[in-house]
């Protein structure tokens, strides 16, 4: 097949290119390969595998319908976005040109050239906001959801909360309207927390990366709210597995959304995080706190029952032997991360 990845140097992205590359693909990555890091995981790329590689931005409508028109992809992922909340606080507009019109312009590339392409689509669970109204309960080192041990399922109502949440949650839903308006083969996966190798965290984005490569590095680490928030965290491997699983069964699930992530088993808080992470280093973990951030979900833990009925997919890699593996990625990789924090 012919792969296009957009933000294709990203984390995700270089994940993903790394593994269809290697399976035998023609993969092309179009990156802008402005966020740090970057340029670093382009280069393992070129390393390891035959992947080529496009700069541009996903704004540049141009750039896209050229692209499509000429390289024909079979498959667009596409992964390129503007990733911080707090980033889109600051800048809402350059969030929103990146988020909602970017998408936007790769859909129009697929329709106007390309139809045939599978559109897989990285959209967030923060498109279902607060989730207000849900009985929150505190069990311990974390925060759960009353009785609802299953999590959030695809039926929950949308409620953009931030910049960020508004510009992916449009992107969302031109995602899923292309499949109905025009039929094109469109898949959307709201994702919840990725994390693993090639993810060089930073406070506002990542915070698994992120406290693995401040522990690793002595840097300092803040904790917003009171580190009991929660998320169901998937490693990267696991996502890419499902990225095959959708594109082997394109035409059965074209026009639908899943929700992402490691499910009720593989729940993760701050705080554990924190405290497996003095366990694999042998040393305390110093950390100090601060107040709640902008649209932060105390709870969020996806029903991944739907990928796993219609895809036949689950994750396989628990939030320990995760966390483990990138510690150890981290730990053997100490000068390259050095070298990205200090492109910050």
């Amino acid at each position: 097949m012919r792969v296009l990845v957009t933000g294709g140097a990203g984390f995700i992205g270089s994940n993903a290119a790394h593994r269809f590359a290697r399976n035998g693909h023609d993969v092309l990555v179009f990156d802008n390969l402005a966020r740090p890091g970057s340029r670093h995981n382009l280069q393992w790329l070129r390393e390891t595998t035959r992947t080529a590689c496009l700069e541009g931005d996903v704004t540049d409508a141009a750039a896209l319908r050229t692209i499509v028109a000429e390289f024909r992809p079979d498959v667009i992922l596409h992964l390129a976005a503007q990733v911080a909340v707090t980033t889109s606080v600051i800048a809402p507009r350059a969030d929103f040109d990146t988020n909602a019109l970017g998408t936007l312009n790769v859909l129009e590339a697929v329709r106007e050239r390309h139809p045939e392409s599978i559109v897989i689509y990285a959209s967030t669970n923060k498109v279902y906001g607060a989730l207000g109204g849900r009985d929150i309960v505190m069990r311990g080192t974390r925060y759960g959801f009353g009785n609802e041990e299953s999590g959030v399922d695809e039926r929950e109502p949308l409620d953009f909360y931030s910049p960020y949440g508004c510009s992916k949650g449009a992107a969302d839903q031109y995602v899923r309207d292309y499949a109905r308006m025009y039929g094109l083969r469109t898949i959307v996966l709201r994702q919840s927390c990725i994390y693993g190798p090639r993810q060089f965290g930073v406070e506002d984005q990542g915070w698994i990366a992120w406290f693995t490569i401040a522990a690793a590095l002595g840097l300092p680490v803040t904790i917003y709210g009171d580190g009991k928030q929660v998320r169901d965290v998937l490693f990267v491997d696991d996502l890419v597995d499902l990225f095959e699983r959708v594109v082997e069964q394109a035409a059965a699930v074209a026009g639908q959304v899943f929700n992402v992530g490691g499910g009720p088993d593989f729940q993760l808080s701050l705080l554990e995080l924190l405290s497996q992470l003095e366990q694999l280093r042998g040393e305390h973990i110093p950390y100090s706190f601060d107040g709640w951030r902008p649209g932060d979900q105390k709870v969020y833990v996806s029903d991944i029952g739907k990928s796993r009925e219609m895809l036949g997919w689950k994750p396989k890699v628990s939030p320990a032997e995760g966390v483990t593996r990138l510690h150890e990625w981290v730990s053997g990789h100490l000068a390259l991360v050095k070298t990205v924090a200090s492109e910050r």
